[in-house]
């Protein structure tokens, strides 16, 4: 499970780039409950989403020039300017150079072989979101791709991570998680586009979970707000009952009520 006790390879920042910061303040703080804090004026424009004070996200406004509005997943690395020349070797990009971001941390932008981009955070005072798996967090990430195979390897030679074959009724879903961890590791699965016409019809990304109290009464919440609903509520046996949305302006995301975790 994705956990505030960062290892590396595993989660450890999300942030929104968005036309609109008020505007997407607006519609995160009335589905769930965040309130925006913006950094210093060396920041740019940066800042904080909060609940009850803690950090549960960032964001910032962004240009047209910036890509489209999205959330952006960034891990864990001891060694941002390693990671990215090791994304680099197995065939990705560097979409924004390693920099250090005042005395918080070390950051870059990479892209995967498919040009999935994503982010590295190496800590320096900001070891990462302070509040994670509560309603209104971030509990689980998505990549999806239309190579599964071509991707594990990607995300093993770049960030050490390692996949792991979950048999459920119809299929079966790969697990991702950091190299050496159990299987309570787990932070994230690979889903084939191939396998997923909603998503194959608007391209591989990294797509944030985020865990609710109520999918269905979120799913109203987030229509009132002028958010759009890519996929209704929908129990998956096991698992949760899952939702798949996008903000006003766009960028996509999902939200979960999980299943309570039984011990075997």
């Amino acid at each position: 499970m994705l956990t505030t006790r960062y290892v590396t390879g595993a989660p450890n920042w999300l942030d929104l780039g968005t036309p609109d910061i008020d505007g997407a303040t607006s519609f995160y703080g009335g589905l769930f409950g965040w309130e925006f804090r913006p950094g210093p004026p060396e920041a740019g424009g940066y800042g904080f989403f909060q609940l009850e004070g803690r950090t549960a996200a960032a964001g910032m406004q962004t240009g047209p020039d910036q890509g489209p509005p999205s959330w952006t997943v960034y891990f864990q690395t001891p060694d941002a300017d390693a990671t990215a020349k090791a994304a680099e070797q197995a065939h990705g990009s560097v979409l924004m150079q390693p920099m250090d971001v005042m005395d918080q941390g070390r950051m870059a932008i990479l892209a995967d072989k498919a040009g999935v981009p994503f982010g590295i955070w190496q800590p320096g005072r900001n070891k990462g979101l302070d509040v994670t798996q509560v309603p209104g967090t971030l509990c689980w990430v998505e990549l999806y791709t239309a190579d599964l195979p071509m991707a594990a390897y990607f995300y093993r030679a770049a960030l050490g991570l390692e996949t792991y074959a979950v048999d459920f009724p119809g299929g079966t879903y790969t697990t991702v998680l950091p190299d050496g961890q159990s299987e309570d590791g787990m932070f994230g699965g690979i889903v084939p586009l191939a396998d997923d016409p909603l998503e194959a019809k608007e391209g591989a990304y990294w797509m944030p979970y985020f865990e609710v109290a109520d999918t269905d009464a979120t799913v109203a919440k987030a229509q009132e707000l002028g958010g759009r609903v890519r996929l209704p509520a929908t129990t998956v046996p096991g698992v949760g009952r899952v939702a798949k949305l996008a903000d006003p302006y766009g960028a996509r995301f999902a939200v979960i009520k999980s299943e309570p975790r039984t011990s075997s």
